[in-house]
């Protein structure tokens, strides 16, 4: 880039940096600063060309080109030559006293470019300084900051410069009025001050080496004098600090006789301020400090004077409550502190006397900074504490009493360092190092809520927490304390009290022990004679095992005690070496998550039992590899005496039993185990769950070694007298003896439960019914075969339960179980479903289900086997005791009340598929399903999907176990598939997802029966699990499309012979009260008759009874799937479905009528109705005659059902809008068969069975139809006629009173007439092909003439004659009639 373009580019950035938005005003320095780096000099001429030409601009956009200038400036300097520094030398300065007014951000901005410029072309910058700084008038006050500021950037190049400058000062001192002018004269005395003190202390690089303090003695003495006698008298706060300042670094330069004549003054006048003014509190900033030092250098006795004075007011700065996250307080306090180290290194004993009595305040602020100095003076003045020690340490006797967290973190701190100067290693320091180690013991500290001003964050930087980093530092930093904390440290690892502190006491020792192997082995090993205080190995191996069993506790303390343990395996024995070399890392391996790929465990996901386990093995294997019978028993005599330190920690107390336990089973002495066996009984916290709990283990591990010994035990304990005195005891307690005693109970019971659980299994099947189980019902007081005496204690039964539970799962394991004859069995499982009855059924709150569920589980897989009630009552009790439980809760136990359930049904479906082991067939299944059939159907969804889900349960586990070794039918998958597939809809979405997988498995259970391998994967049930998605769905629409597919699934899977078993399922499944399961029935079933009714020509009339049948059950929102059923059939068999519908009772109910109009929706399949119905009309006479009308007595004529029905079914049929078509279609036939059938019943009467239906009345559920024959047949022919679209024949019939002529005998011919009249008048064009069908009828009528001239044969004549007649009254009305003319019949 070129300079030209640089300096256009910079100007156009220049112009923008007026722009109002702070971001572009940025992003305008930012850009100018980059170009800057490219070519300084351009760019800063630039600048200095525009504010030269913009000289209005405003002094905020001034300011800032000038502050970018002196960014530029900062780094690239000594890249400018002597002009351009000179332009810009002039434009600073001039920009800089421009105005008289302060204008801070303006004349700084311009000062610091000058100071920028300084650190090259000093001479310059001074020449042009010095011109605006005359004798005698007083110079603007940036004049005199640029001064100061130039004096710290460059002190070898200022420094020549100071006399010149201070003799031209020192008038206008005494000229300065304002106070803003006066800050301004101190801080560059201040900063000239320190830049001669900085350029004596380096002569050796300065430019003038001959420089000397007495230059500047007079001139600085001169200016002490005004700034302490005149200014320091201000009003002004700032101004006041300004002097005092400046007053510490011109101390240092004042001439040792003027230093000394002014002490008197200049300390009382400095100490006077901190307590007349506030600001203050902060003047120590490096003054007085300097002051001090310069008094001390010059060997002032003035200061002995002052000492006491000093001292209070430096203590009283220390005890001042303050903001501890202030900069200046912060800044103010470290300089207190270092004028007490000036005091300390002068008069050490003075310092000390004042201080140490102080200690013994009960003021906690002013103990706290008594021991903040304390600390401080002994790390700074080390060596002239060194004779003080025994008095510093007495003296701290009182501060390690304050529970103050302050007070003890100040303690803590003085702690650390006089271990880094050797206090600890004198007599009493031994209470120092005990006092840290109770501190790391304390529990972590919280965030107070509200922290005030006065208060530090504990949670932060709490007690415990700085105590545990003190211990660690002077454990592994500070080498002169090797010799003091080891093997002292030892001795805090076994109280209780200091269980907290034992991560960062395991941590210190592991380093103070491996720096000891380093040096050798010999002082690694402890002398446990010459340290009688130590832990003995027992005590050490047991605390630190068992503290390892919780090992995330205290910031990980199972690995740092593992670790601890693994550098002591030669004091511990030394056989261990090797073995814990190789299973201790594992064991931290374990904790570091090896077993994840690298994710650590926590304290919650760490899975408890599997750990333990892995540390009872650690144990094993040491007792193993040591195989010394006297150290075993040394060591399980220690574990019997730590127990009672755990009684506050349960988890690790249960451990502990499980390592005594351990211990003694790899005990020889069979003596020693019987005494510790017998003092745990003995000794026992019974009324505690862990201690019941924690003696049950230990006494079932001991038993996998001495099974005989610890059986004798338990017996022999139950016959001492320190059981017969406990019960004694009790009894004097009568509101108490029961629960006591029966605590002991629990416990004993217990014991038995785990000795059968871990003993040899040859061993214990040997016991278990004479001993063991004989034992536990006896201390239960209970009479399995008799009368009971129910326990009022819920442990025990809790304890029996779990016992029996583990008994049963022993002898389950064992080898010999399917051959070993369990007595017992029986009693042992009523007594588990008295249990299990006994719960509440409106709650979950023990785990008595679930064990007992369990116990029954293991128990049904015993010889000999269960009888079939007792299978069955099982089965009941147990489902009845889960499935009628309430939803689970949302309280705040829901999360252990959700495990419990968990873990109940859990239970509950093992039991169920032991008992389904029992009798692996399709019949075991259905007994199965059918037990929860009644929970499957329940109205309340919960315990739906409860039984969906054990039935999708049992299922898998039948899939899973399917074992066919001939093709033999799945004679019930119908019956189940019809159970299960109407869930796919229920309101639940759990149930959903349940039921269709229950159907999935039975499709499979169908395919593994047909000789398919379980392997093999079916498309058509594999798209089961794609629907399942669309069950989830909350538009019904696609919920009832979902289970359309479905049951085309069904359709393709189900076997022939199993179809008809499956609809009347679904069938019985449409009076579901889940609105949902019943339409998803009708979806069904009507998918399946649609996708398979081409089968079911046989089972018609049983499907059309059902459906009728089911019509009445149903709600309303069915019965248009109904009757799509029914037409479904019809469209595949339709004479058998007519038939069937024909046999349905007369008069036909309101559900019979509803099916017969659900034939007429589709046309064709309405026409060939009609056309069965009119065939079932003609196929039988319509009526009979009595043998009283053949004797010539009254006539008794009787319809015949078959015709009457057909009648009845036909007017249906038309009645239904969707007929239309298909009456048009068959008119002629219509309007003559039943114009042939009103004829044919004119006094024709009904069967007397249904007289007497007529006279009752009809049913609600009966449509109103008139069922007398020649009415009936009369409202058949008004309906035809009607959807034929004659509506005038028939109301002109109606006008002419043509019906009701039609039903009498009377009036029949006269009404026939108008009837033909009417057709005549308004049905003209269809009257050729009616009068066609007539005279085919007429026809048959005489055939039929000629064959029987009997009694029947006049009444068949009538026909005939109607015809005739009609056809004559339809020509004589002037129809057209088919052929030549009106013939006269005979």
């Amino acid at each position: 880039m070129t300079e030209s373009c640089v300096k256009k580019l910079s100007c156009t950035l220049l112009d923008a940096i007026t722009d109002k938005d702070p971001m572009v005003q940025e992003q305008v320095c930012s850009a100018l600063c980059s170009l800057g780096e490219v070519q300084p000099e351009e760019m800063l001429c630039a600048c200095e060309e525009y504010l030269r030409q913009h000289d209005k601009l405003a002094h905020p956009y001034r300011a800032m080109v000038l502050r970018t200038m002196e960014m530029v400036l900062r780094n690239h300097t000594s890249k400018l030559d002597k002009d351009t520094a000179n332009i810009i030398i002039l434009l600073a300065s001039s920009e800089m006293t421009r105005t008289k007014e302060l204008v801070c951000g303006w004349q700084q901005a311009a000062s610091s470019v000058l100071v920028a410029v300084g650190q090259h072309f000093i001479n310059r910058v001074m020449e042009e300084m010095l011109s605006r700084f005359q004798p005698g008038a007083l110079p603007h006050c940036s004049v005199v900051r640029t001064f100061a500021s130039l004096a710290v950037s460059n002190v070898f190049g200022m420094v020549p410069f100071l006399p010149s400058i201070l003799s031209t000062m020192l008038p206008m001192l005494g000229m300065a009025k304002q106070d803003e002018l006066r800050v301004a004269f101190c801080s560059a005395l201040q900063h000239f001050s320190e830049s001669t003190l900085e350029y004596l202390a380096n002569l050796d690089q300065a430019p003038d080496p001959t420089v000397r303090k007495d230059t500047f003695a007079t001139d600085i003495f001169s200016a002490y004098d005004i700034l302490f006698h005149h200014w320091l008298q201000s009003r002004e706060p700032r101004l006041r600090l300004a002097v005092v300042e400046a007053l510490g670094p011109m101390s240092l330069l004042l001439p040792s006789e003027k230093l000394e004549e002014q002490l008197p003054k200049l300390l009382p006048g400095v100490l006077a301020l901190y307590k007349k003014h506030a600001e203050t509190f902060y003047v120590s900033k490096q003054s007085l400090g300097q002051i001090l030092e310069a008094a001390v250098s010059v060997g002032s006795r003035t200061l002995e004077v002052q000492l006491d004075a000093l001292l209070a007011a430096l203590h009283a700065q220390i005890c001042v409550p303050v903001e501890s996250s202030s900069p200046l307080v912060i800044s103010n306090q470290k300089e207190v502190l270092r004028c007490f180290t000036v005091l300390a290194c002068c008069a050490p004993g003075r310092l000390l006397a004042f201080l140490l009595p102080r200690l013994d305040t009960s003021n906690e602020r002013l103990r706290v900074g008594t021991l903040q100095v304390l600390r401080h003076v002994i790390n700074s003045a080390a060596a002239q504490m060194e004779v003080q020690k025994p008095f510093i340490l007495s003296s701290m006797r009182l501060p390690l009493l304050d529970p103050s967290s302050k007070v003890k973190q100040a303690v803590v701190q003085v702690i650390s360092a006089m271990a880094h100067h050797g206090y600890l290693e004198q007599p009493g320091g031994e209470v120092m190092i005990e006092y840290l180690v109770q501190q790391c013991a304390l529990p972590p500290e919280q965030q107070p809520e509200n922290p005030g001003p006065d208060s530090k964050d504990l949670s932060a930087d709490g007690v415990q927490a700085m105590s545990i980093r003190t211990l660690y530092l002077v454990s592994t930093a500070v080498d002169r304390m090797s010799d003091v904390l080891w093997p002292y440290l030892l001795e805090f690892l076994t109280p209780v009290r200091f269980t907290g502190a034992l991560t960062p006491l395991c941590r210190s020792l592991v380093h103070l022990a491996q720096k000891r192997q380093e040096v050798g082995a010999d002082t690694f090993l402890i002398q446990y004679d010459a340290h009688v205080n130590l832990p003995s190995p027992y005590a050490v191996t047991t605390r630190l095992l068992v503290v390892s069993s919780n090992p995330y506790l205290g910031d990980g303390r199972g690995a740092a005690s593992l670790r601890l343990l693994n550098v002591l395996h030669r004091s511990i024995h030394p056989l261990l070496g090797q073995q814990w070399e190789t299973t201790i890392p594992l064991l931290l391996g374990y904790l570091d998550g090896e077993a994840l790929w690298g994710s650590q465990y926590t304290e919650e996901t760490l899975p408890r039992k599997e750990w333990e386990e892995k540390l009872l093995m650690f144990l094993r294997d040491t007792l193993a590899t040591i195989s010394d019978n006297t150290w075993t028993c040394q060591l399980s005599l220690e574990m019997c005496k730590q127990l009672p330190c755990y009684n506050g920690t349960p988890q690790e107390k249960h451990f502990l039993y499980k390592c005594i336990g351990t211990t003694l089973g790899a005990a020889s002495s069979k003596e020693v185990v019987r005494k510790h066996l017998q003092e745990l009984l003995e000794t026992a916290r019974y009324q505690e769950d862990t201690d019941r709990e924690g003696l049950a283990c230990c006494f079932g591990i001991c038993a996998t070694s001495h099974l005989e010994d610890t059986l004798a035990q338990l017996e022999d304990f139950v016959r001492s007298d320190v059981f017969r005195k406990s019960v004694g005891i009790f009894n004097i307690f009568k509101d108490r003896s029961e629960n006591e005693v029966e605590k002991v109970k629990s416990a004993l019971i217990l014991c038995y439960g785990h000795v059968a659980a871990q003993a040899p299994r040859e061993l214990m099947l040997a016991r278990v019914e004479s001993d063991i189980l004989r034992n536990m019902f006896q201390y239960f007081s209970t009479k399995v075969l008799g009368i009971k005496v129910e326990t009022k204690d819920p442990a025990l039964k809790l304890c029996l339960v779990q016992s029996t539970c583990m008994v049963s799962r022993a002898i389950c394991s064992s080898a010999q179980a399917s051959s070993f004859h369990f007595s017992r069995k029986a009693e042992l499982v009523a007594q588990m479903m008295e249990f299990i009855r006994a719960e509440p059924p409106d709650s979950l709150r023990t785990p008595v289900r679930k064990k007992a569920m369990l116990t029954c589980t293991y128990l049904v897989s015993l010889e000999p086997a269960l009888g079939e009630q007792a299978r069955a009552d099982v089965i009941q009790g147990c489902l009845h005791s889960v499935m009628a439980l309430p939803p689970e809760s949302q309280g705040e136990d829901s999360g252990c009340q959700e495990a419990l359930y968990l873990d109940t049904v859990r239970a509950l479906e093992d039991l169920l598929t032991s008992l389904l082991q029992r009798d692996m067939t399709p019949q075991g299944l259905q007994v199965m399903v059918e037990h929860l059939s009644a929970w499957i159907k329940s109205p309340r969804g919960h315990e739906r999907v409860r039984a969906l889900g054990l039935s999708s349960c049992l299922l898998r586990y039948f899939l899973e176990h399917l074992h066919v070794s001939a093709l033999v039918p799945f004679h019930n998958l119908g019956l189940l598939v019809g159970l299960f597939s109407p869930r796919c809809a229920d309101l639940w979405p759990a149930a959903r997802q349940e039921a269709v997988g229950c159907v999935y498995s039975l499709l499979y259970l169908q395919l593994g029966y047909e000789g398919f391998s379980r392997d093999y994967r079916d498309d058509t049930a594999e798209r089961l699990l794609t629907l399942k998605d669309g069950l989830m769905h909350p538009d019904p629409a696609v919920l009832f499309h979902t289970c359309h597919s479905i049951a085309q699934v069904i359709a393709k899977r189900l076997p022939a012979d199993q179809l008809i078993s499956l609809l009347l399922t679904m069938f019985e499944g449409l009076g579901d009260p889940d609105k949902n399961c019943s339409q998803a029935a009708s979806v069904m079933v009507n998918c399946l008759l649609q996708e398979r009714g081409s089968a079911l020509l046989e089972k018609v009339p049983e499907i059309v009874s059902v459906l009728r049948s089911k019509l009445q059950e149903t709600q309303e929102h069915i019965l248009p799937a109904t009757q799509h059923s029914v037409y479904l059939l019809a469209s595949q068999h339709c004479a058998a479905v007519v038939s069937s519908l024909l046999g349905s009772p007369l008069p036909f109910d309101s559900h019979t009528c509803m099916l017969w109009r659900a034939l007429a929706v589709e046309p064709s399949l309405a026409t060939q109705v009609l056309g069965l119905l009119l065939e079932k009309m003609g196929r039988d006479v319509p009526f009979k005659e009595s043998r009283a009308f053949l004797l010539g007595s009254t006539p008794d004529r009787v319809a015949t059902l078959l015709p009457l029905s057909a009648t009845c079914a036909l007017h249906e049929v038309v009645s239904a809008p969707a007929s239309g078509p298909a009456v048009l279609e068959l008119y002629p036939q219509l309007f003559v068969a039943l114009l042939l059938r009103v004829s044919c019943t004119v006094g024709v009467q009904l069967p007397r069975n249904l007289q007497a239906k007529e006279r009752r009345g009809t049913s609600p559920a009966q449509a109103s139809r008139n069922l007398k024959p020649c009415s009936s047949a009369v409202d058949a022919l008004q309906a035809m006629l009607l959807r034929g679209g004659s509506e005038d024949v028939m109301q002109d019939m109606e006008l002419e009173g043509g019906w009701e002529l039609l039903r009498t005998s009377a009036g029949h011919e006269e009404g026939t007439t108008r009837l033909a009249r009417a057709m005549t008048k308004y049905a003209g064009p269809r009257l050729p092909l009616v009068m066609k069908a007539l005279i085919g009828t007429q026809n048959i009528a005489q055939q039929q003439r000629g064959q029987r001239p009997d009694a029947s044969g006049v009444a068949a004549g009538q026909p005939g004659s109607t015809a005739e007649g009609l056809v004559c009254q339809c020509a004589a009305a002037g129809a057209p009639r088919p052929g030549q003319s009106c013939l006269r019949l005979t």
